[in-house]
C-alpha cells in the first residue's frame, strides 16, 4: 500500500453521497500534498467504505488478538524462567554457604590439631605465631599480584585505627597461641567461649550500649559453663587460662573498636583486606618481640631437639607451615562467610564451629574428660548459643517524651 495522507473533497462529500455510498457516484478522494502540486482532476475511488471497514478492522482486530496472546505468553514463560533462575541462584547460594562453613570448619580442626602438636614439641610460641603471620603475609601478597582480589585504598584517617585493631588481632592470636601450649585445646575452647561476655561488657564501656535482659540472661550459663569446666579440668594451668581470658579480651575489645573506628563507608575496608592488612602488620610487628622473648629459635639445633620429642624435623617442618596456611585459611574463610551473612548468623556458625573443634580435639588428642567438666563445657556452649540466637531480639524504642 501507498504510505500518503489522504483527503476528502469538499465538494464531493455531501449527505447525498453518504446515504448512497455503494452506488455508482462514490466520493472522490485526493491525495493530500503541497498545493503547488495538487492535481484537481486526478481523482481515486475506493471499492467501497462498508467492505473496506469491515474486513480491514476484522482483519487488524484478529492481528491484535494474536499479537496479545503472543505477549501474555511470552510474559508468561519469563515469569517463570525468572523464578526458575532465581530459585536456582538461591539454591546455588546455600549450598556455597553451607561448603565455606564446612571448610571453616575443617580448617579449624587441622589448625588446631597441628598447632598443639608443634607446641608440644617447640615450646616458643610467639616464634610460632610470627611464623604463621609470616605465611598469612605470602597468601596475601599472592591473592593481591595474582588479582584474585582489589588491593585496598588506604585513606590518612585509616592509619591509627588500622594500626590499633592491628594491635589486638596480634595480641589475641598470639595469647591464642600461649594458651594452647599449656592447656588441652577442648579447655582453651571452652575458655574462649567467655567471648560474648567480653562483647557486652566493653559495648557498654565503650559504646554506651544498654543490653537487653535477654542478653544479659544468656550470659549466665556461660560464666556458669566456664566456671564449672574450670574447676574440673585436669590439664588446668594458669598461665593458659589466664592466656585465653587475655584472648578474649584482646579480640573483643578488637570487635568493638571496629565499630568505633570504621564508622565512614567511603573510606572502611572490606572484610578481606582488613583482616590482610591486619596480618602484614601483626607480622612486621611480632618479629622484633620474637628476638626478644625467644631469640631465634628456628635452627638446626632447636630442630632437632624438638625431634627428639617425637616428631622427625621432616614432619615439624611440615607441621609448622600446615599451621600457618590453615592459621589464615581459616580466618580468610571467616571473614568471607560475614560477608555474605548477617553477623547473627556467623556468630551461630562461630558456636557451632567451637563445639566441633572441641570434640574433635578430645577424640584425636584422648583428652581425658569428666562428666562434670563435660557438663559445664556444655553449659558453656548451650549459653553461647542462646547469645547468638537473642541477639536477633531488637529492643523496643523508648517513647520519646512529650
Amino acid at each position: 500500500m501507498e504510505s500518503c495522507a489522504l483527503t476528502f473533497s469538499s465538494s464531493t462529500l455531501t449527505s447525498t453521497t453518504l446515504n448512497h455510498i455503494n452506488q455508482k457516484n462514490r466520493p472522490r478522494i485526493i491525495p493530500c500534498a503541497s498545493p503547488s502540486s495538487i492535481n484537481y482532476k486526478t481523482t481515486y475511488s475506493v471499492p467501497s467504505f462498508r467492505s473496506y471497514s469491515i474486513f480491514n478492522s476484522s482483519s487488524i482486530l484478529k492481528k491484535r488478538i494474536h499479537y496479545d496472546f503472543a505477549v501474555a505468553r511470552a510474559a508468561a514463560s519469563a515469569s517463570e524462567a525468572s523464578g526458575e533462575s532465581s530459585n536456582a541462584a538461591e539454591i546455588g547460594r546455600t549450598l556455597q554457604l553451607a561448603a565455606m562453613f564446612g571448610v571453616w570448619y575443617l580448617l579449624n580442626i587441622y589448625f588446631n590439631i597441628f598447632n598443639k602438636q608443634v607446641l608440644k614439641v617447640f615450646p616458643y610460641p610467639t616464634t610460632l605465631t610470627t611464623f604463621q603471620f609470616g605465611c598469612g603475609t605470602l597468601m596475601v601478597l599472592i591473592m593481591w599480584t595474582l588479582k584474585l582480589h582489589p588491593r585496598p585504598k588506604f585513606h590518612k584517617s585509616q592509619i591509627v585505627p588500622v594500626l590499633t585493631l592491628a594491635v589486638a588481632h596480634t595480641m589475641g592470636n598470639l595469647l591464642t597461641n600461649i594458651s594452647l601450649g599449656k592447656v588441652a585445646v577442648s579447655f582453651t575452647h571452652t575458655i574462649k567461649a567467655m567471648e560474648p561476655f567480653f562483647t557486652v561488657l566493653f559495648s557498654v564501656l565503650l559504646l554506651s550500649e544498654r543490653p537487653s535482659m535477654w542478653v544479659v540472661s544468656s550470659l549466665v550459663p556461660i560464666v556458669g559453663g566456664v566456671a564449672l569446666a574450670s574447676f574440673t579440668e585436669a590439664s588446668f594451668n594458669w598461665i593458659g587460662f589466664a592466656s585465653a581470658m587475655a584472648s578474649n579480651v584482646t579480640n573483643q575489645s578488637r570487635n568493638v573498636l571496629s565499630k568505633i573506628f570504621m564508622v565512614r563507608k567511603e573510606e572502611a575496608l572490606d572484610n578481606i583486606n582488613l583482616f590482610s592488612v591486619m596480618t602484614i602488620i601483626s607480622f612486621f610487628f611480632l618479629i622484633p618481640f620474637a628476638f626478644l622473648l625467644e631469640g631465634f629459635k628456628l635452627t638446626p639445633e632447636h630442630l632437632q631437639f624438638a625431634a627428639s620429642q617425637g616428631l622427625t624435623v621432616r614432619e615439624l617442618l611440615a607441621r609448622f607451615v600446615l599451621t600457618g596456611i590453615c592459621f589464615h585459611s581459616y580466618q580468610q574463610v571467616s571473614y568471607m562467610i560475614l560477608s555474605m551473612v548477617s553477623p547473627v548468623t556467623h556468630a551461630v556458625g562461630n558456636c557451632v564451629k567451637r563445639v566441633v573443634v572441641i570434640v574433635s580435639s578430645v577424640i584425636f588428642f584422648q583428652t581425658p574428660v569428666s562428666p562434670v567438666n563435660s557438663l559445664g563445657t556444655g553449659l558453656a556452649l548451650a549459653g553461647v548459643f542462646l547469645y547468638s540466637r537473642v541477639k536477633r531480639i531488637k529492643p523496643n524504642p523508648k517513647p520519646k517524651a512529650a
